[in-house]
């Protein structure tokens, strides 16, 4: 079977968390056979037609199994008529929730690893590319996305609109993917001329600029550095509400956590640069090539990991680069020394493996071939195999063509090899000064103090390195001698935001000659720093935590509200503090449990109010739901906190007695989680 083209109407309807469908399939018979499947989830089928004739066909929940005499042939067409409750793969946020609450209501798809099979009737197999054409009907008054160029949105009826997407090119089927919500957006072009857009809420106004901060010139870069132009028809980045992942690169369109959406501040600490650059990457490595099985994973997540890397070393720095390559490097020395080592091709490795020592191998083969002949290598790949599928060997047969190398030495040691080659990558990294300065600092930490000083005050000269700043910083912790006190006002002086950071993780006891510059760490622009550092002038000065909190009190911090839960959290524990507002500051920490807060709130609420053992019988609701959530990360741990919680009599009561209001799935999976 060979399917070139899958055309389909797809009616989404988000109060009813279902999909209703009419898919067109034209496809190739390549061997006589008696029967052909389609990957088909829970879907119940209303019409089966094979070249517009009824066929007998079986359902079985997973497949749609068609049975006939099937022959070689070139034009076939099989339309499909079903509906189906996605169990995953597509997602339904916030729709049970009053239009009055002002919640962000989303629909998106999430087909990688959990399949577009399960809302459209397709292929749980890379190997199979089609072109897919969507027309999307939907609420009307919401924003739809999906991969291709837009052709119209046409009103169907009063409340129902069309939106029709055409692609050009064949992709495999994990890589569709469909997002609707009250978008705006805002549009750029790349240097050779393609549209991109750039999605958001309007409350999110502010955050535009600072997350999709270099969005165009990291198209730029990857056109020229890559040497094979961008291959789709125009370019989507889509932030939605509660995602399983950071971002994930279907064709053409991006989607990714709003919990990226970062503004000015925010952006000093984490932002969205790597995400971005590296789910970019992969609409050449991973969309454009496709790996043909697990085994050849690295093919997309190594070298798009890479290619982010090299975007950063572009826009912040060799420094930059190196350092993310030495991070990485102590990770995997550290797996491989545990004997827990993996290789590139294996089909089950981890994310650190695929990712990291993907990234890793690549960098040693650029310098073992040369810029010229990787980067030709790079091209040829690309050309030679665009809207394939690859495997290794496709990869490595080019480089041994540029180089004139034969590279079964270099497949032995980073491809083949379960153990990272540490030593190679050392000496790797002593290519670059910063690295081998950093490496002498790092080496002092075991040195006494008296003997380092005169090491650590030249580590801290203007202008100081980020991160052989930040070491200096920590080799100080604990140390309160006058040269130490010396030091520190060198580094708060330094004017680093990221030496200054160190000092607000590591400074657990302020001595009461540097508390005034401490204290001035609160109007930092970095919410870790003032987090860190309003915790802990609260824990030490508490006599002066009106102070504190006179200083933080517009402050929210990241999408997790991390600074401003802190300070509700300090005013509870200090109710002498402002008395009147103690139940107001309680309700507005309490709410943030709520289940249309995004999981990453709803998670820092509910560790607050933990630490107070404040959870109301809402906040117990909250969780019990929030333990079966669908980002698996957040259900995990809300499930060990409600295991906590049960273990606690108090606490257990009260769920038996929240147990006889329930009813239905809440009421059997509380059941369960009380007789474990």
């Amino acid at each position: 079977m060979d399917f070139k083209n899958v055309d389909a109407e797809i009616s989404i309807f988000p109060m009813e968390k279902e999909v209703k469908g009419k898919v067109h399939l034209l496809f190739e018979i390549l061997t006589a056979t008696d029967s052909i499947y389609i990957d088909a989830k829970n879907m119940r089928f209303e019409k089966v037609l094979l070249n517009n004739s009824q066929v007998e066909f079986h359902n079985d929940s997973t497949r749609l199994w068609l049975i006939a005499d099937f022959k070689p042939s070139e034009e076939n067409t099989l339309d499909l008529t079903y509906s189906v409750k996605p169990k995953q793969t597509m997602y339904f946020i916030n729709w049970e929730f009053a239009d009055e609450l002002y919640v962000t209501k989303q629909v998106w798809t999430q087909g990688q690893g959990k399949y577009t099979s399960h809302w459209l009737p397709s292929f749980d197999d890379m190997r199979e590319k089609a072109v897919f054409d969507l027309k999307i009907n939907f609420n009307s008054g919401y924003e739809v996305i999906a991969n291709g160029e837009l052709k119209g949105a046409v009103a169907v009826n009063d409340s129902i609109t069309q939106w029709q997407f055409k692609m050009l090119k064949p992709m495999s089927s994990y890589l569709v993917a469909v997002a609707a919500g009250k978008f705006h957006q805002k549009d750029l072009e790349s240097a050779s001329g393609i549209d991109i857009s750039l999605y958001y809420q309007l409350e999110e106004e502010e955050k535009v600029e600072p997350t999709y901060r270099y969005s165009k010139e990291i198209f730029d870069f990857f056109e020229s550095e890559i040497g094979f132009p961008y291959p789709w028809q125009n370019y989507k980045q889509i932030p939605v509400q509660d995602f399983l992942y950071s971002g994930m690169e279907n064709t053409g369109t991006t989607i990714f956590a709003n919990s990226l959406m970062v503004d000015s501040i925010a952006f000093n600490d984490r932002n969205y640069v790597n995400v971005n650059a590296h789910e970019l990457a992969h609409q050449w490595f991973g969309n454009l090539i496709t790996e043909t099985n697990g085994q050849h994973h690295w093919l997309h997540e190594g070298f798009s990991t890479y290619y982010a890397m090299l975007v950063e070393k572009e826009l912040f720095g060799e420094d930059y680069y190196y350092w993310k390559l030495y991070e990485s490097a102590e990770q995997l020395k550290e797996l491989s020394d545990k004997g827990k080592g993996e290789s590139l091709l294996a089909n089950n490795s981890s994310s650190l493996t695929y990712y990291q020592k993907g990234a890793w191998a690549l960098h040693i083969l650029r310098e073992k071939v040369g810029d010229d002949a990787f980067k030709l290598a790079i091209k040829n790949y690309l050309e030679k195999n665009a809207f394939k599928n690859v495997t290794t060997q496709n990869f490595i047969d080019e480089v041994e063509k540029t180089s004139g190398q034969d590279l079964s030495g270099f497949v032995d040691d980073w491809l083949k090899q379960s153990a990272f080659q540490g030593t190679e990558a050392l000496n790797s990294l002593k290519e670059s000064n910063f690295i081998i300065k950093y490496l002498e600092i790092a080496a002092l930490r075991q040195t006494p103090f008296q003997d380092k000083i005169v090491l650590l005050n030249r580590a801290l000269e203007f202008p100081v390195n980020d991160y052989i700043g930040q070491e200096a910083v920590f080799q100080l912790e604990g140390e309160k001698s006058p040269s130490a006190l010396e030091l520190y006002k060198k580094a708060f002086e330094s004017e680093n935001i990221y030496v200054r950071q160190a000092i607000a993780i590591s400074m657990e006891n302020i001595p009461l000659e540097l508390k005034g510059e401490f204290i001035g760490l609160l109007e930092d622009k970095s919410y870790l720093t003032v987090e860190k550092s309003l915790l802990t002038l609260w824990m030490q000065f508490p006599e002066e935590t009106g102070k504190w909190l006179e200083k933080t009190a517009n402050i929210e911090g990241f999408s997790n509200k991390n600074v401003r839960m802190l300070w509700l959290t300090i005013n509870l524990v200090s109710p002498e503090i402002d008395p009147e507002k103690t139940a107001e500051y309680y309700k507005e920490l309490s709410d943030f449990t709520r289940e249309y807060y995004p999981f990453e709130i709803r998670q820092n609420a509910f560790g607050y109010l933990y630490q107070l053992n404040a959870f109301s019988q809402q906040n117990l609701i909250d969780l019990l739901h929030a333990a079966r959530h669908h980002t698996y990360r957040f259900r995990d741990f809300s499930g060990k906190l409600l295991d906590r919680l049960l273990e606690n009599e108090e606490y257990r009561e009260k769920f038996v007695v929240l147990m006889k209001q329930l009813s239905g799935d809440d009421r059997e999976f509380l059941n369960k989680r009380l007789n474990n």
